[in-house]
């Protein structure tokens, strides 16, 4: 496995994209400062999301995520306030051995039906770094002022 890069270095992102992306914009980011890369909807055809249901969406594309990296598929805040739609899996992972086309697990939050269209934008992919974690295990942890305390504990 190759060490990750720094983090002040780039790292590269291989994409491939699938005969169903032809004519859609590149995996982007919209402005110079987005955080997110925007993906665009690259189904064949119109179909309809009903309220409460989940729609798998093909993004048209492939990625190499290099180790010690993921990429995470994160909802889109317009589409949320608009039309109630959201990532059912918020945040979606792929992960840097996952080489299958990229979907959005797009989900209806909301009481009307909610079509999407091919290039539409669906989700957007923000990259990020993981830590270099082991796990130890020990009998004994560190003490904390919330200790066990559970969901919702704190009022």
């Amino acid at each position: 496995m190759a060490p990750p890069a720094r983090n002040d270095e780039p790292i590269s992102i291989k994409i491939r994209y699938l005969d169903s992306h032809r004519g859609l914009p590149p995996l982007a980011p919209m402005t110079a400062g987005a955080s997110g890369y925007d993906v665009h909807a690259a189904c064949t055809e119109d179909f309809v999301i009903a309220p409460g249901a989940v729609a798998l969406v093909p993004a048209g594309f492939m990625l190499s995520v290099p180790a010690g990296y993921e990429a995470q598929v994160r909802p889109r805040s317009g589409l949320a306030l608009k039309s109630r739609i959201g990532l059912l899996n918020a945040p979606g992972t792929i992960d840097s051995d996952y080489r299958g086309e990229v979907g959005v697990v797009l989900y209806n939050f909301g009481d009307r039906e909610f079509t999407v269209r091919r290039g539409d934008r669906v989700a957007q992919i923000v990259f990020a770094r993981l830590p270099d974690v082991r796990i130890v295990e020990d009998e004994r942890l560190d003490e904390t002022d919330r200790g066990d305390g559970g969901f919702g504990h704190t009022g």
